[in-house]
């Protein structure tokens, strides 16, 4: 039988939280939020990084819940402090857009897959991961080395996220997802948890960060799992969307005219 993944309840509100955020942030949340996951996930989110109303303004009408919180994960089954849980699950998104790294650089061909070169890339603009990725974490080490008897074997991305108190394992998949890639990271999340996990910290976790996924088949290989992780995908930029590349011009005429509309102003 398979456990379910849910939302969080609402008596897993953080008042503490509640109480932090003023009386207008709370009218403008339940004036444009509707459901109580999402205005639980604005107040966090007021409460910890201390959003002005202006902030909390642009932020509701940019419909900033709607990237959180909905990533096919085991975390509530497998973290027995659910407030621990509920955090977990606001600190990830369902898809990552990774804009700073252009698709046409790295693949010749649409089909093709080099994880790591893509890999490489994104430890050389780290800054601009974290950045997507969020503001407490804070990058340990790309290839992070983990023994396990004779076992050696190397995580892709390393994190330490400073709100949650645990390591993050990334693993890097420019594919759509398997379930093999689920036991990868778990094997990953042991070792983690045996050899570098310090004392005072929260169990590791994990996210497998692919090109797609189909959600039935990611609950139901996620369900068995003992150790928390998340399933992400995550988008390259590119010099232009499809649809509108159809209908420009080459890219030699549009040079044209930019060329002529410069003249016709001198």
């Amino acid at each position: 039988m398979l456990r379910e993944i849910r939302q969080p309840m609402a008596d897993e509100l953080n008042w503490t939280e509640f109480t932090q955020v003023p009386f207008t942030h709370h009218v403008m949340i339940l004036r444009k939020e509707k459901s109580f996951e999402g205005r639980a996930f604005y107040i966090h989110q007021c409460a910890l990084h201390c959003w002005n109303k202006y902030v909390l303004r642009d932020h509701l009408k940019d419909n900033l819940y709607k990237d959180y919180a909905h990533l096919p994960n085991n975390f509530t089954e497998t973290i027995p402090d659910q407030r621990l849980a509920v955090r977990v699950m606001k600190a990830f998104k369902e898809e990552y857009l990774l804009d700073f790294i252009n698709a046409e650089d790295i693949y010749t061909e649409a089909e093709d897959r080099n994880e790591p070169v893509l890999n490489k890339r994104i430890v050389a603009n780290i800054r601009d991961f974290i950045l997507r990725f969020g503001q407490d974490f804070m990058f340990i080490r790309e290839q992070f080395r983990v023994i396990i008897g004779d076992e050696e074997k190397f995580i892709d991305l390393l994190f330490f996220n400073r709100q949650l108190n645990a390591l993050v394992a990334v693993e890097l998949k420019d594919t759509r997802f398997q379930p093999s890639h689920l036991g990868q990271l778990s094997f990953y999340l042991s070792a983690l948890d045996r050899n570098v996990r310090k004392p005072h910290e929260n169990p590791p976790i994990g996210l497998v960060l692919c090109r797609e996924y189909d959600r039935m088949v990611v609950e139901v290989a996620i369900s068995d799992y003992t150790k928390p992780m998340g399933v992400a995908t995550f988008q390259l930029g590119k010099n232009a969307p499809d649809n509108l590349t159809k209908v420009l011009p080459p890219a030699e005429e549009l040079s044209k005219c930019l060329d002529l509309s410069d003249e016709q102003k001198k």
